[in-house]
């Protein structure tokens, strides 16, 4: 990465300890363009004071700025939300929570990867089922046809039929093409890395594409039918009791690489 994104976060002034935060966002799938921004995402952890008395603190905070003429786009939960949501099965935060571009880091932000494998279901998938053709609807339907949400579909794709088959949350394309060897990835990613945001695909093959986004949504069905992960997380007990640690700590912030 180009960005100190550590010394972004510093300048940012989070006002609430943080359990971790990492770089999300295109950066994380492998394929940011030069004008991307960076999405910082993370956990933070509310005082106690600000949660059991009347006016309770935030349990979301967000927070745009410009470092050195890239924009900064961090969000963080407090922790007692980000905990219920992997519970509820979501898959921004467990992308998050993996993400190998960690910015801060804290003995409880290794602790909490370990529990999180227990959130892991089968019902993952139905998520990025969703995620998948809400991209494809959106790729199909624009005029010029652009790359990025393309590319959204087809990382989407494979993360999930990864997760499904493997139990493991890898979500840079580059990556998991390494296992999937679709041979239209790399020109893809190169459109969108030499180019920006809003890239074009010019006499783009829609029919081949859309015989593609079939067939792996058909692969991730049936990756979820087969798949061995659990039906529901079994580890509520272990983020309850590290929910309830990280509240009367009042630990400091700390950050990491």
């Amino acid at each position: 990465m180009d960005l100190d994104c550590s010394e972004a976060l510093r300048l940012s002034s989070h006002p609430y300890p943080l359990l971790f935060a990492t770089v999300s966002g295109s950066h994380l799938y492998g394929f940011p363009s030069p004008d991307s921004d960076f999405d910082l995402r993370g956990a933070h952890i509310l005082p106690l004071e600000e949660v059991i008395g009347l006016d309770t603190g935030r349990d979301t905070f967000q927070l745009c700025e410009i470092h050195e003429g890239t924009e900064i786009d961090l969000v963080t939960h407090d922790v007692e939300k980000s905990f219920r949501l992997l519970l509820r099965k979501n898959v921004y935060v467990l992308e998050q929570l993996y993400s190998p571009l960690v910015v801060v880091e804290t003995p409880e932000h290794e602790e909490l990867k370990e529990i999180a494998r227990g959130c892991i279901t089968r019902h993952h998938a139905h998520h990025y089922l969703g995620f998948s053709r809400t991209q494809w609807n959106l790729f199909r339907k624009e005029s010029p046809l652009r790359v990025k949400p393309l590319l959204y579909v087809y990382r989407v794709l494979l993360t999930g039929i990864h997760l499904m088959r493997t139990g493991e949350v890898e979500a840079n394309l580059p990556v998991l093409n390494e296992g999937f060897r679709l041979p239209y990835i790399g020109e893809l990613m190169e459109r969108k890395k030499t180019g920006n945001e809003k890239a074009a695909i010019e006499n783009a093959d829609l029919n081949f594409h859309e015989r593609e986004y079939q067939r792996l949504t058909k692969l991730l069905e049936e990756a979820m039918n087969d798949s061995r992960l659990p039906e529901k997380p079994s580890t509520r007990d272990a983020l309850n009791d590290l929910l309830i640690r990280e509240r009367l700590s009042g630990r400091r912030l700390i950050t990491g690489t």
